[in-house]
């Protein structure tokens, strides 16, 4: 088929990788315009974009499609269907209607649940059992288009958002294969209003750890905010960056260490928090012990609440 490929993040780069394999023709890539990055804040190309080069696929880069010149090179390749996958773009009603067969997308969950902008962390911080993948068609409202196909992925109490992103990354370009070869088959299923939920976006404000919240859920919310926002616990007046954390057993004043043998073992409002790796303002990201040899703790010293 003759596509259009819309993203920009490392999400969907294994969707255009899939996509290329599979022999279809790609001829177009939109994806954001390079964005100054790193210490010298030299303009950076998307991911997506790199990959697209490597292959020799032709190159677009609006700010914005909401005007008649801008939409012109898309109408121009005359498309099948354009995939889409987290381009961070708008795409008015005039683009949508320009691919014969519409424009599908890729999102990272289980719709109607997990709509907007974080389905995944908000899946980990909600204690969800699985997530996945949903095709769908895209509409102007928010991922509300109807499915085309689904992927489950169990949610395991060592996933990250970083963990979990990569597999739903692949699962998503490997469905968009098999709904393209399937897509004069498939009838699309409207989604149910009664269950949607919404995941919104990520704010930093949301990093600082509750001791008085109980370590299961303290535990979610590191997992889900690795590696963005980071989880924050403050010790003295110094902010520590949370990177992986487990719930365990146990009980404490909420915010004090309770134990420095498998972890550092934080008391929370039920249960304990065993902090595996952590990192301080300025310094690198460490496992529990390396951590203790250079900022040695000792029981019953305890974090800000």
């Amino acid at each position: 088929m003759k596509l259009i490929f819309a993203g920009t993040p490392e999400f969907a780069v294994p969707a255009l990788a899939a996509l290329v394999e599979a022999g279809h023709e790609i001829v177009l890539v939109l994806t954001q315009p390079d964005r100054p990055s790193g210490r010298g804040m030299k303009l950076k190309a998307s991911q997506v974009k790199e990959l697209a080069l490597r292959h020799g696929i032709p190159v677009y880069q609006p700010e914005t499609l909401k005007t008649p010149e801008s939409q012109a090179p898309v109408a121009a390749v005359n498309a099948d269907v354009m995939i889409v996958a987290a381009y961070g773009l708008i795409l008015p009603q005039a683009v949508l209607d320009m691919p014969r067969q519409g424009c599908l997308n890729i999102h990272a969950s289980l719709l109607p649940r997990w709509r907007g902008a974080a389905p995944i962390q908000r899946a980990i911080q909600a204690g969800d059992a699985e997530t996945g993948v949903t095709i769908m068609q895209v509409v102007l409202a928010l991922d509300a288009g109807a499915m085309l196909k689904k992927g489950t992925i169990p949610i395991a109490e060592t996933d990250t958002a970083q963990t979990l992103h990569d597999a739903l990354a692949a699962l998503g370009g490997k469905l968009m294969v098999e709904t393209l070869d399937e897509l004069d088959q498939r009838v699309p299923q409207p989604q149910d209003e009664a269950l949607v939920t919404y995941a919104e976006k990520l704010r930093k404000d949301e990093a600082l750890l509750d001791w008085g919240q109980a370590a299961v859920r303290l535990s979610r919310q590191v997992r889900a905010f690795n590696p963005f926002p980071v989880a924050q616990a403050v010790m003295g007046e110094e902010p520590w960056k949370v990177w992986f954390a487990r719930a365990l057993p146990g009980h404490g004043v909420p915010g004090e260490i309770v134990g420095l043998q498998g972890g550092i073992d934080v008391a929370c409002g039920e249960g304990v928090l065993r902090i595996e790796e952590l990192q301080k303002p300025g310094g690198r990201r460490l496992a529990w012990k390396e951590f203790l040899a250079g900022t040695p703790l000792k029981v019953g010293e305890r974090f800000s609440t």
